[in-house]
């Protein structure tokens, strides 16, 4: 992970209009009356606000500008309608703020989350700060940190059928509850093993507290490059969490004559790998930039999170 030291604390010097594009949990009506609250202020201020065209109806504002909804696709030209963000404001869980990424991924705008989810990792701050937020944002008093993605394909027996790209994991899955996906694992076009399971995670770092964590991987720093490879239920007796180089390249084999598989990528992203294809991952061209308003390190994070015990039993 780096950070950019450029990120925007002066104030633009070009004359141009700032912009926010502002990502909002829809499901929610209480949620939905915070971004108006947001969206007028960053009005005000003489910001202007853009938001997917479902959300962009239900804030109500005329002023607001409409981007296509992306509906897990992120492949879609022009998003931003020639605007460019300069920041990403996300209101909801960890999974408004992956269907953000979809949106600042290929602007290069940061993302700054507030999380009205439940656990929230991905997310800066939480609802009762919100105020100091968008303050923030306002006075560009954020730093910007670069956070790893991966690039991944699917092959066919004619080479590639599909590509998409990961921030948290890309996940091959059984297709049916009944059936074992047997997976060939390759790491730098050497072969390592093979193992019969329910599915196997690559993950990034930023990934690794979520799917990942939850399939008995380890919790790996932010700061750490490196791609994680996770056994899901794997019927092996060497089938540990895996940590390669961020340059390295895996393979996965989904073996002939056995049954299809389906690559999921953060949970939004859907590609059927059949029987004997493969699915190859690598360290992303792109990387996601996430936005810091707090000094809050990791290790904080952690604590808060997860509620970890930092005093033992006998100090308290």
């Amino acid at each position: 992970m780096s950070e950019r030291s450029d990120v925007r604390s002066t104030p633009d010097q070009s004359g141009e209009q700032r912009a926010v594009l502002l990502v909002t949990h829809a499901g929610r009506e209480d949620i939905i009356d915070l971004a108006r609250q947001v969206a007028e202020r960053l009005h005000k201020a003489g910001i202007r606000v853009l938001a997917p065209y479902a959300e962009r109806d239900l804030i109500d504002h005329d002023w607001v500008v409409g981007v296509p909804d992306l509906h897990g696709d992120p492949q879609r030209p022009d998003i931003t309608e020639g605007t460019k963000p300069e920041l990403v404001m996300v209101l909801g869980g960890d999974g408004t703020f992956l269907r953000a990424a979809e949106y600042a991924r290929p602007a290069g705008s940061p993302i700054l989350g507030v999380n009205l989810g439940h656990v929230g990792f991905l997310a800066e701050t939480e609802p009762e700060a919100l105020h100091e937020a968008v303050q923030d944002v306002l006075d560009r008093a954020y730093r910007v940190e670069e956070r790893m993605t991966l690039d991944v394909d699917v092959f066919g027996p004619d080479g590639v059928v599909v590509s998409t790209w990961a921030l948290n994991e890309s996940s091959l899955e059984k297709t049916t509850r009944e059936r074992i996906l047997e997976v060939g694992v390759s790491v730098d076009g050497r072969p390592l093993t093979s193992f019969g399971c329910d599915g196997i995670l690559c993950a990034t770092p930023t990934g690794s507290t979520a799917y990942a964590f939850s399939a008995g991987g380890p919790i790996v720093w932010p700061s750490v490059e490196a791609i994680l490879l996770v056994p899901n239920a794997a019927h092996a007796l060497f089938a540990r969490p895996l940590l390669t180089g961020p340059e390295s390249s895996i393979r996965l084999d989904v073996a002939p004559r056995g049954h299809d598989a389906v690559l999921c990528a953060d949970g939004r992203r859907t590609i059927p790998v059949p029987e004997g294809h493969s699915v190859v991952v690598r360290r992303g061209d792109k990387p996601v930039y996430v936005a810091r308003v707090k000094d809050e390190s990791f290790s904080d994070r952690l604590v808060a999170r997860f509620q970890l015990p930092v005093h033992g039993f006998r100090e308290q």
